[in-house]
């Protein structure tokens, strides 16, 4: 929580909670989504948060198709943590008006200018009366990330709800496109399967060789350490005494009978 003058507003009511505004499309409702929300609701000591969820119909018409209707959206914000009411189909552009009728004291949102028809900044008018509370975005985690994920992912996720039992019609694709990604998985089992057997080929080939190789280690060292009395014993069987070394000299070289 930062002071009042800090941030640049007029001073919080004293006698109750602040209400603070926060107003968004709130497609796919993610963790950016939520603190931001968690930013507005802990920016004053005691705040009732409202949050203003924009409908179907404006936004379709403004910005496009969403991936999840109104009221799933509606849903998506009133079960998070930080939001005390919400506000359903709220308008695109807030006017004092509108803020009046709920009573709201600060507006927070991003601090980046919103442009519309003619208007360089659809929050001039809150900035100007201090009851504009600027709130940070999450880097990395967008709406339109996701989407972005799920596009370059296409045939993933259709393969991934085909292999639950979705039906290729209710995914709207032909009956080319399922076959065609029925093959493509096949293969890709057989590939994965493939990889699998020569990576367990590889860790026997692997095992054997450490196998073998203790046994020739083992064989080397029973060599080393029985080499000398092998040799001094084979060497025994060509050696003389020393009397027989005299024999030889005094009477020569032993004749052989027959």
């Amino acid at each position: 929580m930062v002071s009042s003058e800090h941030l640049n507003i007029v001073p919080p009511p004293t006698n109750r909670a602040s209400r603070i505004y926060c107003d968004g499309i709130f497609d796919l409702f993610h963790f950016g989504h939520a603190k931001a929300l968690e930013q507005a609701k802990k920016i004053l000591p005691h705040v009732y948060l409202i949050v203003g969820v924009c409908g179907d119909e404006i936004t379709q018409m403004m910005k496009g198709k969403t991936v999840m209707n109104e009221k799933e959206r509606y849903e998506s914000v009133r079960h998070c943590r930080w939001v005390d009411e919400v506000v359903e189909d709220a308008p695109w552009i807030i006017t004092q008006e509108f803020l009046d009728h709920h009573k709201i004291d600060y507006v927070a949102h991003d601090d980046i200018p919103y442009k519309m028809n003619n208007l360089d900044d659809v929050y001039k008018f809150v900035k100007d009366q201090k009851r504009f509370i600027a709130t940070k975005r999450t880097g990395g985690v967008s709406t339109s990330d996701l989407i972005t994920r799920i596009v370059r992912d296409y045939d993933e996720y259709l393969r991934r709800n085909l292999a639950r039992g979705v039906p290729a019609k209710e995914l709207n694709i032909s009956f080319m496109k399922e076959r065609e990604l029925f093959v493509k998985d096949k293969v890709r089992v057989m590939k994965k399967g493939l990889k699998r057997t020569i990576s367990e080929s590889e860790d026997c080939i692997k095992c054997n060789w450490e196998n073998t190789r203790s046994e020739i280690l083992m064989l080397l060292d029973k060599w080393e350490s029985k080499s000398h009395e092998w040799i001094m014993n084979f060497t025994r069987l060509f050696k003389f005494n020393d009397k027989e070394k005299e024999d030889s000299r005094a009477n020569g070289p032993k004749r052989l009978k027959f």
